[in-house]
């Protein structure tokens, strides 16, 4: 196969991928002082009593400087008559070496505290994001830690802390007849909502992994997938087409372009 009819998929096959390499030390105690700095510039934190837990930015940061990249496997509606409810899975990406390294499960509920009058949408959305900093949690907790922040994901805090705050209110207020009598509208809402959104496709785990190998080639600048890596679970499927048809038109121009230059 000579270079002319060679594919992106051959080309990126040979792509490193830059990023700190998690089983050396001395590495990610760089990255930690990295993310230390990253987490503070930005503002990525959420302090719970004293303490300060870092939001899934920076747990998406640390993961893309090392070459893991979420992706949201599946979101499933658990809800019933008297709750909106859902459960996300999102599994790690390895770049590197194209295997999954991680997995992690969340819920979120209307029943919790603050969110009794969220949207569909937004329950779905932060069971994502709660199941994006989990299973980062599970595999880069330790990295946290010595950049200097607490080891659990803000947004699992927030859903903890939440928890006494829901007892608190309606223990006072069980026993009158109004409370059952207004929670018939919400659930209502559910199966309006659901029909709704039934429409919106987020992109597949096929199309995810077709961007993370574009974005791996050589003239694929590191701001740009970095970018793109970050928003990745944003697409839904025609965003996605979309992404992957302007990488590899990126590609096609500025291979081009390296050749007329030559």
């Amino acid at each position: 196969m000579n270079e002319a009819t060679k594919t992106t998929k051959d080309i990126t096959k040979k792509v490193k991928v830059e990023s700190y390499d998690i089983s050396r030390s001395d590495e990610t105690l760089d990255l930690a002082k990295d993310l230390a700095k990253f987490i503070k510039d930005n503002k990525l934190t959420t302090n719970v009593q004293g303490k300060e837990f870092v939001n899934v930015e920076g747990w998406q940061y640390a993961g893309s400087r090392l070459g893991i990249v979420p992706i949201v496997e599946h979101v499933i509606n658990v809800s019933s008559d008297q709750e909106m409810k859902y459960q996300a899975k999102v599994t790690l990406f390895d770049i590197r070496h194209q295997i999954t390294v991680g997995a992690g499960f969340a819920v979120c509920s209307n029943k919790e505290s603050g969110k009794k009058f969220y949207q569909e949408f937004a329950i779905m959305s932060m069971a994502q994001t709660r199941a994006i900093g989990k299973a980062y949690r599970n595999c880069l907790a330790w990295i946290i830690r010595a950049a200097g922040y607490e080891p659990t994901p803000a947004e699992e805090m927030d859903y903890n802390t939440n928890t006494p705050a829901v007892a608190e209110v309606v223990a006072p207020k069980a026993a009158p007849v109004p409370v059952p009598a207004m929670q018939v509208v919400p659930a209502e809402v559910p199966a309006v909502a659901a029909e709704q959104a039934a429409p919106v496709q987020y992109a597949t785990a096929a199309q995810k992994e077709e961007i993370i190998r574009l974005l791996n080639h050589p003239v694929i600048t590191r701001p740009e997938k970095t970018k793109m890596l970050l928003n990745i679970n944003r697409l839904d499927e025609e965003r996605a087409v979309q992404a992957i048809a302007k990488l590899r038109k990126a590609i096609d121009d500025r291979e081009n372009g390296e050749k007329a230059a030559a």
